[in-house]
């Protein structure tokens, strides 16, 4: 283990903002970067005091983010033979310390470290055991002695906290090192999070036997009593953390949190027990599961065995068997299960018993694997009594356009097809009222006999009857009208466009970079990397989050800020630019979406004095072909913005507002043509779907 904190090239890119090829040209150009400390010749490695120092020096960063210390000092305690994890969960054991204890720490941060070594330990020890039980302090491996670098390490930590808060910062820490190990990590992200929780509702007990980090815990009230199960016990000590981390600090212990070690398919840690709902993104394409040792295990539907192919069957029995009677599991599954002609027979006895009640394909890009379009389970265990034999099928792929994608999935819109589906469906199974209606090429409630054939295919777009045109006549003819006016009002704005002329003898003006303005105080910069996590969909009252796809597309936030308190929000004359290089710069105005959003992170925020810099002017600038081009690194086919390398003309604050005002004028124009064009599209389209199945002519 080094003595030293040591970076790659891609850490190096990081710490600046630039991408990785970058950080080779600099190797290339300047014979004063520092040389390699360690690595292989492919993969180097660089001593992070030295990288620092160089970037400083260079004018490339100011200082290195408090966050990067702080993984540092956390890399310099893993043993490179242990846990990938090494120290977080000691890291996060301080974190909730400062959460539920805020006193503690400020007590014992003025005595020496003879002092500390042992008085941190015992009061972590103390603290851990009262609000997660007398077995905590194993999970969470907490020193016994604490040495000097973990004492360095629980102070950075401390002003991390300080900055953010102790929730905020242990998810900065979870995020850096579900990062740095993405290969085996694949976390549930929020928004499908939140989509099952709200399928759960608000339930007294929620049971995921494959917590992973905690994503779909996380995702229902902090009230209910939350049970979990995870197979890399170090995970579910992270999980375990985190969702004490985000429970109110005046819940009194021991929290209503049980999460425990161990495969739940071989080893189930809650033999026996029910949970109002059960939540789960199971691990796929398991081959060696427990096939052959459970092959009469009280699990299985009607006494049928999962094939040895079929693994992710098993989780659904599995989740099945936990639930109480009359409450829900809601599972995350490939979109294979629902048709493999080897799952058959149990697909079959989950229709029989009535169990299974909806199948939904979401969009690829929902949750990982992302390119894969994945579909939503959700079963109720009968009730004695219940006869309810209909199954929901539904197809919200349409909530991503094209071929989908992480960053294309209109989640509101995904919330509240599935929602607004469900609700309806399941009011009907468990109140004896009408079936909603059907929705051509969106869902369809099947009575199950129907689904029992040869093959018992739950695949939802081979049930569903195609999709009707995109509007009726009138209603075609009403988008008609309406794109008629836009086009109007742009031959309105385009007399507004400022008239050009050509420059002749003008000379070569100064130039000044964002990072040396920021220095000299006339802007202050929050680069991309410093927004907040965020969560959908976005519910009244809630601080909003401004992501880069917002901006892109030029809509109002759709999600909402789950740090808003540590994060920057945007306000009038704030000038926003998404860390992608072709999109467009934006001035917040008085108002408008953007105004007090908290800031996304893929989002740069320049915040300019107006008294030195104009916002249009400025957002006009960082708008151009040339400039952005010379601004940006290019790495793995993607174009990133340097926001602090960007140059500007040193001009007069009078010279600037006259050009602002026709950057302004060009922008607006810009802005209508955009929403005429989405018009257009779905004209167009609409028109042509009615004409091809039959339902409009000429």
């Amino acid at each position: 283990m080094p003595d030293r904190p040591e970076v790659t090239a891609v850490e190096i890119a990081r710490l600046a903002g630039v991408g990785r090829a970058a950080v080779s040209n600099w190797r290339r150009r300047h014979p004063d970067f520092p040389r390699p400390a360690g690595g292989s010749d492919s993969s180097p490695t660089f001593r992070l005091d030295q990288v620092e120092r160089w970037l400083r020096e260079q004018g490339k960063i100011a200082e290195l983010p408090l966050i990067e210390q702080t993984w540092r000092q956390l890399e310099t305690l893993r043993d490179p033979a242990g846990h990938p994890a090494g120290a977080v969960p000691a890291a996060g054991a301080f974190l909730l310390l400062l959460h539920r204890a805020p006193a503690a720490w400020p007590a014992l941060a003025g005595e020496p470290d003879t002092t500390l070594a042992t008085a941190l330990p015992r009061e972590l020890r103390r603290l851990t055991v009262s609000s997660l039980g007398p077995d905590a302090p194993g999970l969470l491996d907490l020193p016994s002695l604490a040495g000097a670098t973990y004492l360095d390490l629980v102070r950075l930590l401390a002003r991390l906290a300080g900055q953010h808060g102790p929730v905020a910062a242990y998810e900065q820490l979870l995020a850096r090192y579900a990062e740095a190990n993405s290969r085996q990590l694949s976390p549930t992200p929020p928004e499908a999070a939140a989509l099952l929780g709200a399928l759960a509702g608000r339930p007294v007990s929620v049971l995921d036997p494959a917590c992973g980090l905690g994503a779909l815990l996380l995702a229902v009230p902090a009230a209910a009593h939350r049970a979990g199960q995870e197979a890399d016990p170090v995970l579910g000590a992270l999980a375990l953390l985190r969702l004490a981390l985000h429970t109110p600090a005046d819940t009194p212990g021991p929290l209503g949190l049980d999460l425990r070690p161990g495969s739940a398919l071989r080893a189930d840690a809650h033999p026996g027990g029910l949970a109002e709902a059960v939540l789960c993104q199971p691990p796929y394409n398991e081959r060696d599961w427990g096939h052959d040792e459970l092959q009469y295990d009280s699990r299985w539907l009607a006494g049928v065995v999962p094939p040895r192919g079929e693994s992710e069957l098993a989780w659904v029995l599995h989740c099945l068997a936990h639930t109480a009677p009359g409450g829900l599991a809601a599972l995350l599954l490939p979109p294979t299960v629902a048709s493999r002609r080897a799952g058959r027979r149990v697909r079959a006895e989950l229709l029989r018993s009535g169990a299974l009640r909806a199948v939904v394909a979401l969009p690829a890009g929902a949750a990982p694997p992302y390119g894969v379009p994945l579909h939503l389970w959700v079963l109720r265990r009968p009730a004695p009594g219940d006869d309810f034999r209909q199954v929901l099928l539904l197809d919200a792929t349409q909530a991503a356009p094209g071929d989908g994608g992480r960053d294309r999935i209109d989640w509101p819109r995904l919330h509240r097809t599935v929602l607004d589906a469900w609700h309806g469906f399941d009011t009907a199974a468990t109140a004896g009222t009408a079936l909603p209606a059907d929705r051509p090429g969106v869902h369809r409630a099947v009575p199950a006999i129907d689904l029992l054939d040869d093959e018992t295919d739950l695949s939802p777009a081979r049930h569903l009857p195609p999709a009707a045109p995109a509007g009726d006549a009138d209603g075609l003819t009403h988008l008609q009208l309406r794109l008629a006016e836009r086009l109007a009002a742009l031959a309105e704005l385009d007399a507004l466009l400022p008239h050009a002329r050509p420059v002749t003898g003008a000379g070569t003006v100064p130039t000044v970079t964002v990072g040396e303005l920021a220095r000299s105080g006339a802007l202050e910069v929050y680069p991309a990397g410093q927004g907040a996590p965020g969560r959908t969909p976005l519910a009244p009252g809630e601080t909003a989050l401004l992501t880069d796809q917002d901006l892109i597309n030029g809509q109002a936030p759709t999600a909402a800020s789950a740090a808003a308190d540590a994060t920057p929000t945007a306000r009038p004359g704030d000038v926003l630019v998404p860390a992608l290089a072709t999109a467009a710069a934006r001035v917040v105005r008085p108002d408008d979406p953007y105004d007090g959003a908290a800031l996304g992170a893929r989002v740069h925020l320049l915040r300019p004095d107006p008294a030195q810099l104009d916002p249009d002017h400025l957002a006009g600038l960082l708008r151009a072909t040339d400039a952005t081009r010379r601004a940006s690194s290019y790495a793995s086919g993607t174009t990133r913005l340097d926001i602090r390398r960007f140059e500007l003309p040193r001009l007069p604050v009078e010279r600037q507002r006259e050009l602002g005002t026709a950057f302004r004028r060009i922008a607006d124009f810009e802005a209508a043509l955009q929403q005429a064009t989405g018009l257009a599209r779905t004209l167009t389209q609409g028109l042509t779907d009615g004409l091809a199945a039959g339902t409009l002519e000429p």
